[in-house]
């Protein structure tokens, strides 16, 4: 890419490279990483009346994550270490894999407040770097967020990695990535006019080549009902491998999600991978509509999380869990598959994968 582009569109680097040009990716969620970084739960109103109860889950996540890899977790203040520190206690966590940091956060998303860690094993130094996109809480909908904005320039001071500043907003739970040079994001959230309005959908897919080292960038158009990001990748299709994905579908016609849902459906079989290929595509069912307080809240399995050894599948006490579990399960012949419910976590609108980010081994 030439300087007199990088100068039009990514003016912070208008004398410098981007990540891409570095050599810089970023992996596969399914490839080997140092670490899982959290952002403790404290903020009441994400939870309305709930947020005691999200404890014990959360505890009961991280103990599985720390059976296989490091849990570097953000904290306002000591305080809240030592009260982070009994549910982990209490949940029988490998203590020694838990890493606590003093980064005050307004929230617990860090799918989409925390660093975008991208690697060149090749570098002879740096062999890791971070990108600290731009983050207004999905459109400036839950201020404030300025604590969270800074989240990763504080993590690469922390450890001493460079931080790369794109300067435009972008969500980790956006993004779907295969490994291989390929994005899959959705319209309703990339091009959606309370992110960043001057930009065409041809420059936000340049932003997504140079800052994440991608070849190819696929889109769906829609997200799922309920989902206040306007509709992250994250709820609706995941990769599996490099050719395939998990795409959520909604069997009830008469459900909101069935049409939206569908139409992904059929944009997926349109799409073309970098060799030219189809996906292959296997349907993930929904969880029947999950309710409470007379909201219809994003719930889906699609959210799951896959650490070094597991793949961590929200679960919402609901008929489909089971058929949901052995679906994912057939995906990861690698790790073992866990439910973990989640029927008091999604009240905050989001699960595992919303709240968590991986860091990758080099």
């Amino acid at each position: 890419m030439e300087n007199k582009f990088i100068k039009t569109v990514f003016p912070a680097f208008a004398n410098g490279n981007t990540p891409s040009e570095l050599g810089y990716t970023f992996p596969a969620e399914w490839a080997q990483h140092e670490a899982t970084w959290l952002s403790w739960p404290h903020k009441e109103a994400s939870w309305p009346g709930k947020i005691a109860n999200i404890y014990q889950p959360y505890a009961q996540f991280i103990k599985l994550l720390a059976s296989s890899e490091k849990v570097r977790i953000n904290v306002l203040n000591e305080d809240m270490k030592a009260f982070a520190l009994q549910h982990i206690i209490e949940a029988g966590a490998d203590l020694q894999q838990i890493e606590f940091f003093i980064h005050p956060t307004d929230d617990a998303w860090c799918r989409d407040h925390g660093p975008a860690f991208l690697i060149n094993p090749t570098a002879t130094e740096n062999k890791k770097v971070i990108v600290d996109w731009g983050y207004n809480a999905w459109g400036g909908k839950y201020p404030p967020f300025d604590q969270d904005d800074i989240i990763p320039s504080l993590i690469g001071k922390e450890f001493n990695i460079p931080v790369f500043h794109p300067g435009i907003i972008m969500e980790g739970g956006s993004v779907e990535f295969n490994g291989a040079g390929t994005i899959l994001t959705s319209k309703c959230c990339l091009l959606n006019k309370n992110r960043n309005p001057e930009l065409t959908q041809g420059q936000i897919e340049s932003y997504l080549h140079e800052f994440y080292g991608a070849n190819q960038v696929l889109w769906v158009d829609e997200g799922i009902v309920g989902d206040d990001t306007d509709g992250h990748i994250d709820d609706t299709i995941r990769f599996v491998n490099e050719d395939t994905v998990l795409s959520v579908v909604e069997t009830n016609t008469k459900d909101d999600n069935y049409e939206l849902l569908q139409q992904n459906l059929r944009k997926l079989n349109q799409l073309r991978l970098l060799n030219g290929k189809q996906l292959n595509i296997i349907e993930l069912p929904m969880p029947d509509g999950v309710v409470y307080d007379d909201m219809r809240l994003p719930a889906s399995y699609a959210n799951f999380y896959i650490s070094n050894k597991q793949v961590i599948v929200p679960t919402y006490r609901c008929k489909k869990d089971d058929l949901a579990l052995d679906v994912i399960s057939s995906c990861f012949k690698d790790r073992e598959v866990v439910g973990l419910d989640s029927t008091d976590i999604i009240w905050g609108l989001g699960s595992f994968h919303c709240l968590s980010q991986q860091e990758p081994k080099v």
